[in-house]
């Protein structure tokens, strides 16, 4: 499957890639809300940041105890309820006068359930499409969130100036609700992917199977820290340019839908392979140019180019389903989004600990030089790793 034309053909890759555009657009008005109302209420980058990601925080705990509800669900009840859950608690905190500490209850709440909801998505986009078609469909994904970041960014910055962050908070609920009858109403009941209950049981026993394969944790490993060290950086732009910070994720936002076009539509399958390291690299290097605090235009083009680089989690992503049993895809696409938002939790959260104590341009630059140590340390791992199999290999030829 190589067209866009063929992919939308795929029976009900379209609801459930309209349902998952709106359930984007929602988080990025309610993030971009959240982050500024936040802002504004304790002049904090560190509260601000962890507003805006703090549900990223919660997945490890989803990813521990409620993940292998990913395989043993009904997709379709499994993700209506889900966007119904976000919708509510979306419309809660738009309430005024809700304490701070109300505020990352919820907030928590929501990264538990999001924990489950990557997992089912995934899972049912890698039963609906063919193998040879997973990549692509993941790029069109990629791209439809880069697209509605940028129209949420922007709408967002639009209402939260002239309107309230509040306001801002309860269309997001709204589409959180369309986003979940399109889900109940267009997609088909399918039966669970996997037999038995969900269970915590049953989600560390697959935790550890898929854990135990080096190749799978290098994999893991790559998709979740370098990503989340930078979406650390990205999280300080309320804080770096209180006024713009709409247009600066935007910016990032358009950077992210060039390098996933890039990467799942234009490079030859040959080559994805060996791209990963140098993408993760370009996501990192222009961040470190924050550290002679550049204006806001020169600022987003830095954000721009750097977002290119997320393309590396389509090459990485193939890798993993390479690397993994057809039964556990669900649950390993899962583990990879939990670990992954969970990494850029944590990175909002020391990144804005850092800008506490100094300021954010230069908690950017921090960030950006341990995503580059991390890749590299990583990419000599698997160099490592690959020679010693090599190594094996004929040995095991010489001895035969």
């Amino acid at each position: 499957m190589r067209s866009y034309r063929q992919l939308f053909r795929s029976p009900e890759f379209t609801p459930l890639f309209l349902a998952s555009s709106a359930n984007v657009l929602a988080q990025t008005i309610s993030g971009l809300a959240l982050g500024t109302l936040v802002f504004r209420a304790t002049d904090s980058p560190l509260l601000s940041a962890v507003s805006m990601f703090g549900p990223s925080l919660a997945q490890v705990l989803g990813a521990t105890f409620l993940l292998s509800g990913a395989d043993r669900l009904p997709p379709r009840s499994a993700l209506t309820w889900i966007s119904l859950v976000f919708a509510a608690s979306t419309a809660v905190l738009a309430l005024p006068a809700l304490p701070l500490w109300t505020v990352f209850l919820v907030i928590l709440g929501q990264g538990l359930v999001a924990s489950l909801g990557g997992g089912v998505r995934w899972g049912l986009v890698n039963e609906i499409l063919t193998k040879d078609g997973f990549l692509l469909g993941r790029s069109v994904f990629n791209m439809m969130a880069g697209i509605a970041q940028i129209t949420g960014y922007a709408t967002g910055g639009v209402l939260v100036a002239l309107l309230s962050p509040r306001l801002s908070l309860l269309l997001a609920a709204a589409l959180y609700g369309v986003a979940a009858a399109i889900l109940r109403l267009r997609l088909t009941a399918r039966p669970p992917r996997a037999q038995g209950r969900p269970s915590i049981a049953a989600t560390w026993h697959t935790n550890a199977l898929l854990w135990s394969s080096r190749p799978r944790r290098l994999a893991f490993l790559a998709l979740w820290i370098p990503n989340g060290l930078i979406v650390g950086c990205e999280s300080l732009y309320v804080s770096y340019a209180p006024d713009a910070a709409g247009t600066l994720f935007a910016c990032a936002a358009l950077g992210m839908l060039v390098g996933d076009v890039t990467v799942g539509r234009l490079v030859p399958p040959a080559l994805r392979p060996r791209l990963g390291v140098p993408l993760l690299l370009l996501l990192a290097t222009p961040y470190l140019f924050f550290a002679l605090r550049p204006a806001v235009p020169s600022a987003a083009v830095a954000a721009a180019v750097a977002s290119v680089g997320f393309g590396a989690s389509l090459v990485q992503q193939e890798r993993l389903m390479a690397l993994t049993p057809d039964e556990l895809g669900g649950h390993a696409l899962g583990l990879h989004g939990s670990g992954m938002l969970t990494m850029q939790g944590v990175s909002a959260a020391l990144a804005g600990s850092v800008a506490q104590l100094t300021s954010p341009a230069t908690a950017m630059t921090v960030m950006a030089a341990a995503s580059i140590a991390v890749t590299l340390t990583l990419a000599a791992a698997s160099r490592r790793h690959a020679e010693e199999g090599g190594l094996v290999a004929t040995e095991g030829s010489g001895g035969r």
